[in-house]
C-alpha cells in the first residue's frame, strides 16, 4: 500500500495557475525539499520509511519531515498558532 498522496504540485489550478508558479524559485521551502527529497529515510531509521500493507494508508514521512523543517525554521510550533482561544 502507498502512502496518502496530496494533489500534483504541476497540476493545472484556477488561481495561481500552477502551485510551482506561486513559490519564488530562491524560496527556503524549495531549499527544504529538495534535501529532504534527497534523504534515504530508510537508513536514518524512520519508522514508517516503508507503507505499511495494511490499514489506512499514512502519510509519507517525507512530507511530515518538511513539515517539522519549515515550522522550525519559521517559529511555528503549532498548526493552532493564530487561534485565539
Amino acid at each position: 500500500m502507498a502512502y496518502v498522496l496530496g494533489a500534483d504540485r504541476s497540476q493545472p489550478m484556477l488561481l495561481p495557475s500552477r502551485v510551482e508558479a506561486s513559490v519564488a524559485a530562491d524560496a527556503m521551502v524549495r531549499v527544504i525539499d529538495a534535501f529532504v527529497a534527497g534523504l534515504e529515510t530508510r537508513s536514518l531509521g524512520f519508522e514508517r520509511a516503508v507503507p505499511a500493507e495494511r490499514g489506512w494508508p499514512g502519510f509519507d514521512p517525507r512530507d511530515m519531515l518538511r513539515l517539522c523543517i519549515f515550522g522550525s525554521l519559521n517559529g511555528v510550533r503549532s498548526s493552532g498558532r493564530g487561534i485565539a482561544t
